[in-house]
């Protein structure tokens, strides 16, 4: 798939060790990485949670969001970058990576990103409507 391959490129130039698309609504698009034996859903729900309150801080400021939130731990940190579609970048990285590749390559890939996610909603908008053949209202056909 050509997202996991753009997040695996991402991983090998700014030596993060897990990055993954997720919706807004904290769904797990694609990942790829090694996160160890963290929960990769709650992990998910809980940085588009954040995300969510930062966007709210930034329209308190008069900003129209913050592309990017950063949170420092002792020995993981997390870089969360806004990509358009409702989607967000999220990379966990240690100690011995540098925040500025992390941002500088993070900001090369969510413009690759973007750019796969446009293609996939073209392709979805030239697909027709699903047209099923059935009465699917009156329920299913009584059996004699």
């Amino acid at each position: 798939m050509a997202i996991e391959q753009q997040l695996a490129d991402f991983l090998a130039k700014s030596e993060a060790q897990w990055s993954a698309l997720v919706d807004k609504g904290g769904n797990l698009f694609a990942q790829y990485g090694d996160t160890g034996t963290l929960d990769l859903s709650i992990l998910s729900a809980l940085a588009a949670g954040s995300f969510a309150a930062t966007h709210e801080l930034a329209k308190r400021l008069g900003e129209s969001e913050f592309s990017a939130l950063y949170h420092e731990g002792q020995g993981q940190h997390i870089l969360m970058s806004a990509l358009h579609h409702e989607c967000l970048l999220v990379t966990i990285f240690g100690e011995k990576t540098n925040i500025g590749l992390v941002r500088f390559y993070a900001q090369q890939v969510t413009g690759a990103l973007n750019g796969l996610l446009q293609l996939a909603r073209e392709k979805e908008s030239q697909v027709g409507p699903l047209i099923l053949d059935g009465d699917f209202l009156n329920g299913p056909a009584a059996i004699s």
